[in-house]
């Protein structure tokens, strides 16, 4: 449901492209985070310079979109090459002057039909967008690769969301330098597990000021836990050592770790009443953890939320925008 509502959304919007296939190459230089920067030790960068590459692909007129492709180094090496390179999609306005920008984070599935819907229609909408793909997926998975960046692998879970992470905040970097880009309205938008890393990478990231999570939480534990139907996830929970072993395993990826940073940002969540995949009670807990910020509430689940796309599209845009309540 989701990935059709997403891709009759981009099907419209890029009709008819014309091709203008262009090129520009620059450094990202980062200084080395320290103890005074406001940032999690374990999602500090350390000083970092990689060079990226930006290629022109399309000029949607009729959209009003100009479509780039960016790739720059990982700031997290290791033995998979395909996943030493950060790669994404950036949706830029032809609108002239400066734009409000967000960093766009997928889904599981992760094919980004769903990020670069949402990145397009926000560039239609005045909004500058970069879709972000994270670690072990599409271009950054080896060939017959079965490495996930999610799985039961618990330590290579936690060190493909550092990577994430990282990624994502030299991608703030990257957008906060660009001509086009209001670097005072800079934001992300996650949904599902990409409202997991912007979470993450928002709290980490003192660039971030617009934050958008949609079906996303915190608690994890807890709201899994208590759930009637995670017996399941309650016996592997248990088999681990219980409630208190797993959240200390897990409290560096959990939303709720960060609620404190969290209530620094211009926070906006939006929940389904009756999602079966996040439960409402980990929205709830998040909401509460960061201040009670702006939460909208579907009356749906985890996948017919896509029912509502286009309010929860209109809901983003005017957050990132700044436009009055």
């Amino acid at each position: 449901m989701v990935s059709r509502a997403a891709s009759a959304l981009l099907t419209l919007a890029i009709a008819v492209p014309a091709f203008a296939a262009s090129e520009e190459r620059g450094q990202i230089r980062i200084p080395a985070d320290d103890a005074q920067s406001g940032v999690t030790e374990r999602y500090r960068m350390a000083a970092y310079t990689g060079e990226y590459h930006l290629t022109r692909r399309y000029d949607l007129r009729h959209s009003g979109v100009t479509v780039h492709d960016l790739t720059f180094p990982s700031p997290v090496r290791g033995t998979i090459a395909e996943n030493n390179t950060v790669y994404g999609q950036y949706f830029v306005p032809m609108e002239k002057g400066t734009v409000p920008a967000v960093i766009v984070l997928d889904i599981m599935q992760g094919n980004q039909l769903v990020a670069r819907a949402e990145a397009m229609w926000l560039a239609q909408n005045g909004v500058a967008a970069l879709v972000v793909v994270l670690p072990h997926y599409n271009q950054r998975r080896a060939p017959g690769s079965r490495v996930k960046l999610v799985s039961a692998d618990v330590t290579r879970t936690l060190d493909g969301i550092r990577q994430g992470v990282l990624d994502c905040r030299c991608a703030a970097a990257w957008l906060a330098g660009r001509p086009e880009v209001d670097a005072d309205k800079l934001g992300m938008v996650g949904t599902s597990l990409g409202s997991f890393l912007t979470a993450l990478t928002s709290a980490n990231e003192p660039r971030i000021k617009n934050v958008c999570l949609l079906l996303g939480g915190g608690g994890l534990v807890d709201a899994y836990y208590d759930h009637p139907k995670a017996k399941p996830v309650t016996e592997w929970i248990d088999r681990f050592g219980g409630k208190t072993f797993v959240k200390k395993l897990i409290a560096p990826v959990d939303p709720i770790t960060y609620a404190a940073q969290l209530k620094g940002k211009n926070l906006l969540m939006i929940a389904a009443k009756d999602d079966e995949i996040v439960p409402a009670t980990a929205a709830r807990a998040l909401w509460a953890a960061t201040g009670k910020q702006r939460i909208v509430w579907l009356d749906a689940g985890h996948v017919t939320s896509a029912l509502y796309t286009m309010a929860m599209m209109r809901e983003i845009r005017d957050h990132v925008r700044g436009a009055p309540k």
